[in-house]
Formats: C-alpha cells, sequence, structure tokens
C-alpha cells in the first residue's frame, strides 16, 4: 500500500505534465471534443494518436500539437474496418517507442436519427457498430498493452451521452449503443482491474457545442458505411422554436464548449481520478441531476 501510494504521489507532481510518458489514442480526434482532447492530452505530455477517418482534418490536429512542442500522429482509417484497428494499435505502440499504449479514448460516432416506426435497418446497424461494436473491438486488439504489470497507469474511457442514460426521443439506435459502452465499461473494469490496475469509465455528454449540435442548415454532414450523405446537427426550426428555453432545464443555463468536454476527459484520465473506476461521469452542465 505504501509503494501505491508513493506512486500516486509521484504522478501528482507531474513536472512535465499529467500524462507524461504515456501513449494515448483517441478516437474522433480530427474535430470536435476529440481533438480539444488531442491538444490537452499532448499539452499534459501525452504521445498522442489521432484517429480519424477525414485525413486532412487528423493531420492539421497532428500538426498543430507538433508545431507547439508536442508528440502525435495521426493515423487514419475507418472504425468500422477491422483491419484499420490493427494497424491503429500497432501504429501507437511503435509511435511510443516503447512498445506501450497506456490509454484509450472511445470517443468516435456521430448520430443518425429517426423515430423508431421509421428507422431503416442501415440507420440500426451503423450506429450500433460504430458507438458499441467499435469500442470493444479495439479494446480487445489492444488488451496485449493493458493486461501487464509495470506498474505504470492503464485508463481507457468510453464516450457516452445523455440519451445513453435517459434515453431521447428519435434515438433509439444512439440510445442503446450508448447505453451499451456503459456495460461495456463496468465490465473491463471489473475483468481488468483486481491483477492489472487498468481504470475503466465512460463519460456521457449532454449538450456540448459540437456539429452534432449546430444548427443542420449549416450542411455539416458524415459518410455513412455505405457511401450515404448523412446530414447531422439539429434543425433550425427547432432552435428557434425552444429559444431561450433550450437551456432552461441546465442549471448553468448554457451549453458546454468542446474544451470543456475535452477537460472533463483529461481529468479522467489523468492521475487526479487515480481511484475512479467502473464510473459513468455526467459532463452536462447539471441537467438531469
Amino acid at each position: 500500500m505504501a509503494d501505491r501510494l508513493s506512486q500516486i504521489a509521484g504522478q501528482l507532481n507531474y513536472p512535465k505534465g499529467m500524462l507524461a510518458g504515456q501513449t494515448a489514442i483517441i478516437t474522433g480526434s480530427g474535430q470536435g471534443i476529440g481533438a480539444e482532447a488531442a491538444r490537452l492530452f499532448a499539452n499534459e505530455g501525452a504521445k498522442v494518436i489521432v484517429s480519424d477517418i477525414d485525413g486532412e482534418k487528423a493531420q492539421t490536429v497532428a500538426d498543430s500539437i507538433t508545431n507547439e512542442g508536442g508528440k502525435a500522429l495521426a493515423v487514419v482509417g475507418d472504425m468500422l474496418d477491422a483491419s484499420y484497428i490493427k494497424t491503429l494499435v500497432q501504429a501507437a505502440a511503435s509511435f511510443g517507442g516503447d512498445n506501450k499504449i497506456h490509454i484509450i479514448v472511445n470517443n468516435a460516432g456521430y448520430t443518425w436519427d429517426a423515430v423508431i416506426h421509421k428507422m431503416t435497418d442501415a440507420q440500426w446497424d451503423a450506429i450500433i457498430a460504430l458507438h458499441s461494436t467499435a469500442p470493444f473491438k479495439l479494446i480487445r486488439e489492444a488488451a496485449p498493452y493493458f493486461r501487464v504489470k509495470d506498474g505504470e497507469p492503464r485508463c481507457i474511457l468510453n464516450v457516452s451521452s445523455t440519451s445513453g442514460v435517459h434515453g431521447n426521443a428519435g434515438q433509439a439506435n444512439y440510445a442503446l449503443a450508448k447505453a451499451g459502452v456503459t456495460g461495456l465499461s463496468k465490465t473491463i473494469a471489473k475483468e481488468w482491474g483486481p491483477a492489472f490496475g487498468v481504470r475503466v469509465n465512460t463519460i456521457a455528454f449532454g449538450h456540448i457545442e459540437t456539429r452534432l449540435t449546430q444548427a443542420k442548415e449549416k450542411g455539416a454532414f458524415v459518410t455513412g458505411p455505405k457511401g450515404e450523405k448523412i446530414a447531422i446537427g439539429i434543425p433550425e426550426a427547432t432552435k428557434k422554436r425552444t429559444g431561450d428555453q433550450a437551456y432552461a432545464d441546465i442549471p448553468l443555463r448554457r451549453p458546454g464548449t468542446a474544451t470543456e468536454g475535452a477537460s472533463a476527459m483529461l481529468a479522467i484520465c489523468s492521475p487526479l481520478f487515480s481511484y475512479v473506476s467502473g464510473q459513468t461521469v455526467m459532463v452536462t452542465g447539471g441537467r438531469n441531476m
């Protein structure tokens, strides 16, 4: 016990950053919360793998980190591609220089909404695959780098949503997938915590300002698994209808920023949360408390 307390104390002194020397994979980190997380993790000394399907955006984030003196590598690919997941893990282990991976943040995803009676199999299958199956496959592939006893911290953070905690009309697929990662997190925490000290948590975001919550009329879209052009965002008519009442049930009376979301990710993966595992941390500005 004394040795463990000394180890934690040493981590908390972090003269070179809270994540100094650690290699972190952050999926969906070409933009939004993921990109902010990549920058924050790098600022705290992590060697960051910027994983995204958009090569140009991923490289821009990686370049911005290296230009500031940090360490980052863009590894471009589709999380629904099993071969890419293998490539991603191999690249991460090699990039660190020590054949180690310390952190995985499963952040990649998008929404493809419809009410239940109009939801297609394609919508259902794509969202479940991306938000539940892909995180599992990445963690399984990286298992040899987490099931180790070298005294170094290991942390997995799966990104969920209030939709996965409370449900949300029009998001049966997304709600199920996001609820699923909570069960996945708890299971891995129970399997890998006792022998290997791996911490696994879920973070459930509320209303964070990203492309998923901007006006749909701005034209943001993602490409589906079969080349579908999927519009994302909230219709302007909905935004206008809710007006000032949009944040009435948020005690802080505003949406969160991508940087605030990423900061919560950093806190959970840092030594500050060294005794927190198997939990779902709500980042909502107080909504649904």
